[in-house]
């Protein structure tokens, strides 16, 4: 009886609690009409907060009736708060929308050491760009989604195929090893093609680091890399979808999907298809501004469950272009021959890449990648037919003893390359085993120094070694300065990396033995974090940098015109600058990224100082949004610009110019949220109409002429003047520093289901 009356009792006062209890918050999270599971939400000066499910919802009971501050907070997004004004018993719905911090301070980071960390903690300075930065200018391919990032400039070597290569800090493309989650999977032959199809529904982040990383990542990665991190498995969208369409006929779609296999696996689909079918001559030489292209790139990736969250992850992709460019009479059974030009280039690779955790106590990785490359390709009558495979794995261990987080490692890899040209009688094949050792020391509470040196062998060149060392200062918590020094080498192969070089309008002169190119780099790194009591967040990152070569491998173009002569330069070449990135994201949805970098690029032989090839000596980017959260509309303007660089001429009776002008690629895009898992988006590209024709009588030499038939050549093989070619050319299409795509509008859709 006296039980029953007590249970009554709790009964009565759980009703009362109930039937007097007060306002409900509640509502959904999100940033561009994605979801943001785990936000942290609660009542300023309260003890009342949750956090957002998987779903992005949130759920605040119990409020009493007054006016309270509602913030939202979590890594990657601008706080969000705003004031709310509640009434007894009143079930208010709020939804919240977050602003996405273009460059975030606390993201994680692998790259600079091979290690988890957030990036205020890495001891080497790395840049994180998010996909909400590959969304304010939509690209078919990362190649191009780069050209708003500072310091960082895709360069097209080919005015009739269009291919290209990244430069950072003014260094040449091969110079930089692009990474596919920590994999070096692109590199030679590949680099120029590798950053095309990528599907980017599936990028998670592409952190980018300036300077050599030789000492991790061996060969190429001299003036920095790229890491293009792929989404991970439990994380990625059930489906997503991204397509669209230019003006100039452009077609692009992206696909994504996840599909669950039994209890402990799962696979992350990826499809990239762009086609470009439009022949296109706006500045009248009768070549094509654009090449047509054909592309499909699928990607597979399994992600498997394993005990005590063991990593083991294996992924795939294939990828194949069919892409032409030249005189518009060209049709593909001209392919080859001396009747009218083309450039044809058919590409077929595939790709593998893996990790595993072993079933040890301690923290081993084994890592291993491999690609196969096949590429069949014409430049006129100059056949270039090339095979190269890439075999990499590695093993590592991750240690912490005491004050050392230690990385201990070893890695092998396989190169294979094989073409038919003269430089390459035989085939080129070798094996490097590598040794390296890492350890950061925390020295005090805000110090730390980190000290790393690799040992490389290569049959060819022996023993190459190669340290770094990197010292960390955390002022204050949002005060920290790195001091970077480090080493870094490059073997050479010249026919997977100078576009010049295979299109037969000039000879390739070898004058000796090319040696390994060396580096000395040094980076002083200074970055800031200012958190406004408004709401406003801003970061300042700053840089100054010197890298010195020596042995480096620079083509002369100046010589002979009707040449590229190669050899070690006997003197060094030299790359030093500033550079800055100021990063601020208001709580209004105004948000801008600006970049600047002022950069000396050289090359000193016999006493005499020349300023490299295609190498601008100041750059600017900008990334600039406003969201009209009331019209569920999103606008972005994004551009760059370019300082004036030397260019690649035919000697001194060469009309073109010299050195390229002031030069700026801009867009703009106007993107609306307001259904339901889908985004709409449009706007203009190359809003100043910029080509590289302008100020120019031509860009290509002699496009009348491709196969230099009414060409005079002397007894040393120099052109001279006639009637018909006062200027003494030969076709040359090499004269190239920019997009000859001129103005042209897009439209798109994204559709996502969480």
């Amino acid at each position: 009886m006296c039980i029953r009356y007590v249970c009554c009792i709790l009964l009565m006062l759980f009703c009362l609690r109930t039937w007097t209890q007060e306002a409900t918050v509640s509502g959904h999270v999100s940033s561009e009409g994605q979801a943001i599971p785990f936000a942290n939400i609660y009542l300023k000066n309260t003890k009342i907060g949750s956090a957002t499910d998987e779903f992005g919802n949130y759920s605040l009971n119990n409020v009493d009736a007054g006016t309270y501050t509602l913030i939202a907070s979590i890594m990657g997004y601008a706080p969000f708060e705003q004031r709310i004004s509640i009434v007894k018993n009143q079930q208010l719905l709020f939804d919240i929308e977050m602003a996405p911090v273009a460059e975030s301070l606390d993201e994680m980071v692998v790259t600079g050491t091979l290690k988890a960390v957030s990036r205020s903690e890495s001891p080497v300075p790395v840049e994180v760009y998010s996909p909400t930065f590959l969304k304010q200018n939509p690209t078919a391919n990362i190649f191009e989604a780069l050209q708003n990032v500072n310091g960082v400039r895709p360069q097209i070597n080919c005015n009739v195929c269009n291919t290209g290569d990244i430069h950072i800090n003014g260094l040449e493309g091969p110079y930089t090893l692009v990474l596919i989650d920590g994999m070096p999977i692109v590199s030679g032959l590949g680099t120029v093609y590798g950053l095309m199809g990528i599907p980017n529904s599936l990028i998670e982040q592409i952190e980018i680091v300036k300077g050599p990383a030789s000492s991790l990542y061996g060969s190429e990665a001299v003036g920095g890399l790229i890491n293009i991190i792929t989404k991970n498995n439990l994380e990625a969208p059930d489906f997503a979808a991204d397509t669209f369409l230019t003006g100039w006929g452009e077609y692009n779609l992206d696909v994504g999907a996840k599909i669950d296999v039994g209890k402990k696996a799962n696979v992350l689909l990826g499809l990239n298809y762009f086609n470009f079918d439009q022949l296109v001559d706006n500045n009248g030489d009768n070549f094509t501004d654009l090449t047509i292209q054909d592309r499909i790139s699928v990607f597979q990736k399994w992600g498997f469950q394993r005990k005590d969250n063991r990593i083991f992850s294996l992924a795939g992709r294939y990828f194949y272009e069919d892409r032409w460019g030249g005189e518009l009479q060209w049709t593909p059974e001209f392919r080859g021959g001396d009747e009218i030009y083309g450039e044809s280039i058919y590409t077929s690779r595939w790709e593998i890449l893996g990790k595993y955790q072993l079933p040890l106590e301690e923290k081993v990785l084994f890592s291993f990648s491999y690609n196969d490359h096949s590429q069949n390709s014409v430049y006129g009558d100059t056949p270039y037919l090339a095979d190269q495979r890439i075999g990499f794995a590695q093993m590592t261990w991750d240690k912490k003893v005491g004050r050392h987080d230690l990385l201990v490692g070893t890695s092998l890899r396989y190169n294979f390359y094989n073409d038919n040209t003269p430089a390459t009688p035989l085939a080129d094949e070798v094996w490097i085993p590598s040794l390296f050792l890492q350890d950061e020391v925390a020295l005090a509470n805000k110090h730390s120094l980190l000290m790393g040196l690799r040992y490389d062998y290569d049959n060819r060149h022996g023993a190459i070694y190669t340290p770094r060392t990197a010292y960390r200062f955390k002022i204050t918590d949002n005060d920290i300065l790195r001091l970077n020094a480090g080493t870094g080498f490059r073997v050479v192969n010249l026919f997977t990396e100078d576009h010049a070089a295979l299109t037969g309008a000039r000879d390739v002169i070898v004058t000796e033995a090319l040696e390994p190119e060396r580096s000395v780099n040094v980076n002083l790194n200074y970055l800031k974090k200012i958190y406004g009591s408004n709401g406003t967040f801003a970061s300042l990152d700053a840089s100054a940098f010197y890298t010195r070569f020596s042995n480096a491998i620079l083509p002369d173009y100046d010589t002979n015109p009707n040449q590229i002569i190669y050899d070690n330069l006997d003197g060094f070449s030299e790359s030093q600058g500033i550079s800055a990135n100021l990063d601020v994201v208001f709580p209004n949805g105004f948000k801008f990224l600006l970049g600047a970098t002022f950069q000396d690029v050289s090359q000193t032989e016999n006493g005499v100082k020349t300023r490299q090839i295609l190498t601008e000596s100041y750059t600017g980017t900008w990334n600039l949004g406003y969201t009209f959260q009331n019209l569920k509309l999103t606008v972005d303007y994004t551009g760059n610009l370019y300082g004036p660089m030397r260019l690649p001429t035919l000697g001194e009776t060469d009309p073109r110019s010299d050195y390229s002008p002031l030069w700026s690629i801009q867009n703009v895009q106007f993107t609306y949220k307001g259904l339901k898992d889908m985004e709409i988006y449009g706007g203009i590209k190359n809003l100043l109409d910029w080509t590289p024709n302008r100020g120019n009588p031509f860009i290509i030499a002699r496009a009348n002429d491709p196969f230099d038939r009414e060409v005079v050549f002397d007894s040393n093989g120099i052109p001279v003047a006639t009637p018909n070619n006062p200027n003494a050319l030969t076709f040359d299409p090499s004269y190239v520093y920019g997009p000859n795509q001129g103005i042209r509008g897009f439209l798109g859709l994204r559709y996502r289901i969480n």
